[in-house]
């Protein structure tokens, strides 16, 4: 005879590695398996990894006066985004998931959600900014240095940072009231929500990009009916400042691929499978690993300053310099 009662085990589902879920009474089974295990070996690493690519960032940057520009201070401030993902939203994912939050859902669960929404948004803003950044470096370079400068940064920083705390607090404050609320008043966070952490900012960062590329090509084009020397010296700095945005037209791509499908999710919200939503919540998280090697892959500079960090050369004397 079979273990167990066949008619209670029609009612659990056993889609997630580590939780066996009782869909009647709503109640979260943790079950040890090899399949949980490799699972928490497999998210702690991608944690770690994570958590020490964008240290390395950070450390480059506070560091290394060479890289003490606008453009690294905001790039410093997307690896402290990404750096609080690996070191408190991995954890938190692992124990609490979107299978067991969903269907046992606490405090701890609320706290994980509001530090979702702040950081995703804080990604999203950090990454607009940039692309504002990149426009005057590249459409208005003679204006560049007075229009966006440390001070300028900074606020756009605090911006950043103050929008997704109000966001996070605005979707956590009307989700409270979703059991008052008839079924039509999930249009409210699931729609405002992403529109103003998401989709809105995507918009102005694609046509920001855009017009970027069409001036990159209208400035190659003028710099072809030049001279020899004025020609060669102005692809070299047209160079630098197209690899920078391309560098960072990457790193806004990559964050598309990862958080487009989340977010498409959480609008088609009841209708998408618990277990395809925490694939996609996973997959979102895992952006911020990946930035850290777009920066070491497209720069030379990122590259020699994480080799001396690595190195330990840092701490043999005062190296304030990257030696190429």
């Amino acid at each position: 005879m079979s273990g167990g009662d066949p008619l209670n085990r029609t009612f659990i589902d056993d889609t997630h590695p580590c939780f066996q879920i009782n869909i009647i009474s709503s109640t979260v089974k943790k079950t040890p398996s090899t399949r949980c295990v490799l699972f928490y070996i497999f998210i702690s690493t991608v944690s770690a990894v994570t958590v020490l690519g964008n240290l390395l960032v950070i450390i480059s940057i506070i560091y290394f006066q060479q890289l003490h520009t606008p453009t690294n201070f905001l790039i410093l401030s997307l690896a402290v985004t990404d750096l609080l993902v690996g070191f408190v939203m991995f954890p938190l994912n692992m124990e609490f998931s979107a299978n067991s939050c969903f269907y046992s859902p606490d405090a701890l669960c609320k706290v994980g959600d509001i530090l979702d929404v702040t950081l995703s948004t804080a990604s999203i803003l950090h990454l607009c900014f940039i692309s504002i950044d990149r426009y005057y470096a590249v459409c208005q370079p003679l204006t560049y240095r007075t229009k966006i400068n440390v001070h300028v940064v900074v606020i756009m920083i605090v911006v950043a940072w103050c929008i997704s705390v109000l966001v996070a607090v605005g979707f956590v404050v009307t989700g409270l009231n979703f059991e008052k609320c008839q079924e039509n008043c999930l249009f409210l966070p699931n729609t405002f929500g992403p529109v103003f952490s998401f989709y809105l900012p995507v918009i102005i960062m694609l046509c920001i990009y855009i017009k970027i590329f069409l001036v990159a090509q209208k400035q190659a084009r003028s710099i072809q009916n030049t001279n020899c020397h004025s020609k060669k010296k102005g692809l070299t700095a047209r160079k630098v400042e197209g690899k920078a945005t391309r560098t960072l037209a990457i790193v806004m791509g990559v964050f598309l691929i990862c958080w487009t499908p989340f977010f498409i999710c959480i609008a088609a919200d009841s209708s998408v499978p618990a277990e395809v939503f925490e694939t996609v919540a996973w997959l979102a998280l895992f952006n911020s690993m990946l930035n850290p090697f777009i920066y070491a892959f497209f720069y030379s500079w990122f590259r020699s300053a994480f080799r001396l960090i690595l190195s330990g050369i840092i701490f043999q004397g005062n190296l304030f310099s990257i030696c190429h």
